[in-house]
């Protein structure tokens, strides 16, 4: 007899389907369910199953296996390019007739001051050296950012520039370079391509906590006093009362 009446692989599709989490928005639900793989940083993909083998020349049976860093809370509040902390082991005095002992190799972070275009803004960032690389290859910061999927970017701060660009974009914010409609507007074109309807772009990047709390709000109504109930009651039977007195006004006088 098993254990869950349910697998617990699908416990989170079916979470969705209930309460306030099927309320949530479908193209945020949806983003949700999108398991993509991060592209490969601390391992190469052969992208084939059988090589060569250079000492004797047989064929033989190659396969990818991932390296899965591990990514500290510090991960989500920089820019680390999809580097984090690779945990291995290495032999005592660089000898192999030494017992093993662990090591963790951690990548090197610096502090870059990097411009958005679109924000007008300065961010102070921890980087590292494969960030940067990729901004390079973007074309700019703005560009990396918007381009980097979320498994990619995987970084809290990445994704919260990434909502506050695209809502810039979706409202065409007129206090982007106010004194300079020109430069605005070559801005926005700039950047045409990642336009998205404002209300996908408030959800983006939101974790299932803060979209649920948004949602909260969303749904949320206060209730109406009741003075101001009675108050509606009473005026209604006044304009009742009027007109029914103005109709028997005129009857007596015809």
């Amino acid at each position: 007899m098993p254990l869950h009446k349910y697998p617990p692989a699908i416990w989170d599709a079916l979470k969705l389907k209930e309460g306030i989490y099927a309320r949530l928005p479908e193209h945020y639900r949806l983003s949700l369910l999108e398991k993509r793989k991060p592209s490969p940083v601390h391992w190469k993909q052969h992208g084939l199953k059988f090589c060569l083998s250079p000492k004797s020349g047989q064929r033989e049976r190659v396969q990818d296996v991932p390296i899965l860093p591990y990514f500290p809370p510090e991960a989500d509040k920089g820019l680390w390019g999809g580097e984090g902390w690779v945990t291995g082991y290495r032999y005592a005095n660089n000898d192999k007739l030494s017992a093993r002992v662990k090591k963790v190799w951690k990548p090197q972070l610096f502090t870059r001051e990097l411009h958005s275009e679109i924000l007008d803004k300065t961010f102070s960032i921890t980087v590292t050296m494969r960030t940067l690389d990729l901004i390079d290859a973007a074309y700019g910061f703005d560009f990396y950012i918007l381009k980097t999927p979320k498994e990619d970017l995987n970084s809290k701060f990445g994704m919260d520039l990434k909502r506050a660009m695209l809502m810039r974009l979706a409202s065409r914010d007129p206090n982007l370079h106010p004194n300079d409609p020109s430069k605005r507007d070559h801005m926005y074109n700039k950047y045409k391509e990642f336009v998205i309807p404002m209300e996908e772009a408030e959800w983006v990047g939101l974790s299932l906590e803060e979209a649920i709390e948004k949602q909260r709000l969303l749904e949320k109504k206060d209730p109406t006093p009741l003075f101001k109930v009675y108050v509606e009651e009473l005026v209604k039977q006044f304009e009742t009362r009027t007109l029914a007195e103005a109709a028997i006004t005129v009857k007596k006088s015809e």
